[in-house]
């Protein structure tokens, strides 16, 4: 008999114990429950986590998106999501809309950033783009509009690299002839003094191109004028002269200007942790 009842006593309280388990789960599984869980703290939520935005990165001419690959290693190494834009290296008309695709196709919070020429199409591109916070010109054009690239490269002295470009012909889609711009064997001392020479090799036989006509191409836009901007002046920039970049650079009221006093033209090459942490800084005070 004890033995009959102490099995009785075992399984009421089974029984017990799996409807109690079984009500446990079903609350869990009602939105009362659902709503609990998710309200219940973690070790790991924070309140309102501020969104880290995607750092878009647009490469000008002589160069493809792998020159800001020094760059984009310390980026990543903060946690950022980066994308190197293609700039088509064509002109205003076909860079800027090019680029602002790619923007559009973003959600979230961006940073954009660009080298040189890419400055005059994220000048163009970036232009009533609201995810764009924050604009970031590394040694770069910053024109106003009706402005040219030409008049901008010619209105300081100091700029070296005409010289060593190379003209190839190629015709274009309306079977008319135009004018490419390649950089030549002969053109690190004006282009990228800084870095090692076989480092330059590489960059060289990578580069694209640019079409002659994108220093004739009037800016059609100004997203300086609205989003906030930071600069970074190359200081033996033999590109852009670097007096072209300081007075671009004051006259769009820029939140912040660095100077690397020995860097070429190629300052994300030369020097990617100072351009990194610019970038940041960027980020962290607009997004």
């Amino acid at each position: 008999m004890r033995s009959s009842m102490s099995r009785n006593v075992s399984r009421r309280q089974v029984l017990a114990a799996g409807t109690a388990l079984a009500g446990s789960a079903a609350l869990m599984a009602s939105p009362l429950g659902t709503a609990a869980a998710a309200a219940a703290p973690t070790a790991t939520s924070k309140e309102n986590p501020k969104v880290k935005p995607t750092i878009v990165l647009v490469h000008g001419g002589y160069a493809d998106s792998s020159c800001w690959n020094a760059t984009i290693q310390e980026l990543q190494q903060k946690g950022y999501t980066t994308i190197a834009g293609s700039n088509p290296l064509r002109g205003i008309p076909t860079d800027a809309p090019y680029i602002g695709s790619l923007l559009d196709s973003i959600s979230g919070p961006v940073v954009l950033v660009a080298h040189s020429m890419g400055g005059t199409v994220i000048t163009n591109a970036a232009a009533g783009k609201a995810n764009v916070k924050a604009l970031v010109y590394i040694a770069a054009f910053v024109p106003d509009v009706g402005e040219t690239q030409g008049e901008l490269i010619n209105k300081f002295p100091g700029s070296q690299v005409l010289p060593v470009s190379v003209p190839v012909p190629y015709t274009k889609a309306d079977g008319t002839t135009g004018t490419d711009l390649y950089l030549s064997k002969d053109g690190q001392a004006a282009f990228a003094a800084d870095v090692p020479t076989a480092t330059f090799r590489l960059l060289q036989a990578t580069q694209r191109p640019f079409d002659a006509d994108s220093f004739t191409y009037p800016t059609q836009a100004a997203a300086w004028r609205t989003i906030p901007s930071w600069g970074l002046v190359a200081g033996r920039d033999k590109a852009i002269p670097p007096d072209c970049e300081r007075w671009m650079y004051r006259r769009a009221n820029f939140r912040k200007v660095v100077e690397v006093p020995t860097s070429s033209h190629v300052a994300m090459i030369s020097n990617p942790k100072i351009t990194a942490d610019l970038i940041e800084d960027a980020a962290k005070a607009t997004c």
